[in-house]
């Protein structure tokens, strides 16, 4: 019996993907009072990420936005959190289930095949952050984490596309903190976002990792997001999904 791959988007950079039984969470939220004192508080709460036994789970880097060990520490009863192997060490040290990879290197769960792929982060190796390819019933997506724009796109389609959707961050943030200050944006704007999905040769692009914190002056999020992603996406014939949080993607 075949089974449609489902994909809904949660909060922030969190996505949720089902396919028959088999339930993952990609950089799942729901705590985000220790983000704070850089990001600010959220425009809105998070809602509650309900864990059921056998979820699985995956994270593309350790940063707090998209490492939420409240969430992670519940999954059990057969579930796992995946990640990449330079960060292994401590995720077991938090107590977690791990299942660390390499980049490239394919793990199957429940008939959904995850791969971590380059990504690239603002604060070099320090996060050794991953992007997600997970393919299950003839479907095949992308999660990039919160990335800067990089040159490894072209190689990822290569090697891993074509994908039916991108998903990408596309808040072009800002951020002076931590000893890290620059005046220029430090993930994807929304151009640079679909620049990236067009290199994937994905079928659409949907934006993620914005519209939750703006906090100036050490958090700073891009001006009008969603009309220039739109824009931008129109101007590459690439289909644009911004959809809300809790909302299915299309995948068709």
């Amino acid at each position: 019996m075949s089974h449609t791959l489902r994909v809904r988007r949660l909060a922030w950079a969190g996505l949720e993907i089902s396919l028959g039984d088999a339930r993952l969470l990609i950089d799942p939220l729901e705590n985000a009072e220790p983000l704070a004192p850089a990001m600010g508080v959220p425009r809105r709460p998070l809602p509650p990420i309900e864990i059921s036994p056998g979820t699985h789970a995956l994270i593309t880097h350790l940063h707090p936005d998209h490492y939420d060990h409240g969430v992670l520490a519940r999954i059990g009863g057969g579930g796992t959190v995946g990640c990449h192997e330079p960060v292994a060490a401590a995720l077991i040290d938090a107590g977690l289930p791990v299942v660390a990879q390499e980049l490239g290197q394919a793990r199957d769960l429940g008939g959904l095949t995850v791969t971590p792929v380059t990504s690239l982060d603002w604060r070099g190796n320090d996060a050794d952050q991953v992007a997600w390819v997970v393919e299950g019933g003839g479907r095949r997506i992308i999660h990039c984490g919160d990335t800067m724009w990089h040159g490894s796109w072209w190689q990822i389609a290569r090697d891993h596309g074509p994908f039916d959707v991108a998903f990408v961050p596309v808040n072009g943030v800002v951020a002076r903190f931590e000893g890290y200050e620059a005046n220029v944006p430090v993930t994807m704007t929304p151009e640079q976002g679909v620049e990236a999905a067009v290199a994937l040769g994905a079928g659409a692009v949907c934006a993620m990792h914005y519209g939750l914190f703006d906090n100036p002056p050490t958090y700073v999020e891009q001006p009008d997001i969603e009309n220039r992603f739109r824009r931008a996406a129109a101007e590459r014939g690439i289909t644009a999904i911004l959809n809300a949080e809790g909302q299915l993607v299309d995948l068709r």
